[in-house]
C-alpha cells in the first residue's frame, strides 16, 4: 500500500480541532486571519500558524488584496480527502457484506 503524502498531512492537519473548526468556517466563505480568529481565545499569532498548517497541506490558500490577505478553502483537496474516505467505506462494507453472507450461509446453523 502506497502512502500519499499530501493526503497524510492534510489527515494530520485535520487532527487539531482548531484547524477543523477553521475549516469549517471557510465553507462558508472566505475569511482573513483575525476574522478566522474572533471565535477563540487565540493570539493572531496562534491562528496564523494553523492556517500555515492548513495552507501547506494545500487545504487553504491565500491571496494578497492590498492590506488584505483573505484565505478560502481550495475544495479539490477537500474532494480527495472525500473520496479516499468514500474509497475505505466502499472496501469496508463489501468486506462487512462477504462477512454477513459467510455467517449466513448453509454452514451457519451448524
Amino acid at each position: 500500500m502506497r502512502s500519499d503524502p499530501e493526503l497524510d498531512l492534510a489527515f494530520a492537519a485535520l487532527g487539531d480541532p482548531v484547524r477543523r473548526a477553521l475549516v469549517t468556517r471557510l465553507a462558508r466563505g472566505e475569511a482573513t486571519v483575525g476574522e478566522l480568529g474572533e471565535p477563540f481565545d487565540l493570539t493572531p499569532q496562534a491562528i496564523s500558524h494553523h492556517v500555515g498548517v492548513l495552507r501547506r497541506c494545500g487545504l487553504v490558500e491565500q491571496r494578497r488584496e492590498g492590506t488584505r490577505r483573505p484565505c478560502r478553502l481550495r475544495v479539490d483537496q477537500l474532494t480527495r480527502l472525500g473520496s479516499w474516505i468514500d474509497e475505505q467505506r466502499r472496501a469496508w462494507d463489501d468486506r462487512l457484506d462477504a462477512l454477513a453472507e459467510h455467517l449466513s450461509g448453509p454452514e451457519a446453523g451448524r
